[in-house]
């Protein structure tokens, strides 16, 4: 049995969305299951999934519900925000805060 791995590098818009405006925050931050977050700091927990499919979608919001007392954040591209909405409502435990990648529009989930 051969294993390979392929190396899908981030683009640099991921790199940019990943860490503004995060003081003192760490990347790919392990978490339980072999899992890693996008980005965290003492107060966030950021994830930024550029993918539209429900299925991506949805391991990104549960790879946030494991933080706890932190606000969480999606980052999706615009004309995904209100799918990215309806599947965090589906799956959501909390608040979550869903932005496209530049912040200038934004939902709400409670």
């Amino acid at each position: 049995m051969i294993l390979t791995l392929i190396d899908m590098s981030e683009t640099s818009s991921h790199k940019n969305a990943k860490l503004a405006g995060l003081r003192g925050s760490k990347t790919e931050v392990s978490i339980r299951d072999n899992r890693r977050l996008d980005a965290s700091s003492p107060k966030v927990a950021r994830e930024v999934e550029r993918n539209s499919g429900e299925k991506s979608l949805t391991k990104a919001v549960r790879r946030l519900n494991t933080q706890t007392n932190k606000r969480k954040e999606l980052l999706v591209p615009t004309p995904n925000l209100d799918k990215a909405k309806v599947v965090v409502e589906k799956v959501t435990k909390g608040k979550i805060l869903i932005q496209n990648l530049s912040r200038t529009q934004r939902r709400f989930v409670k």
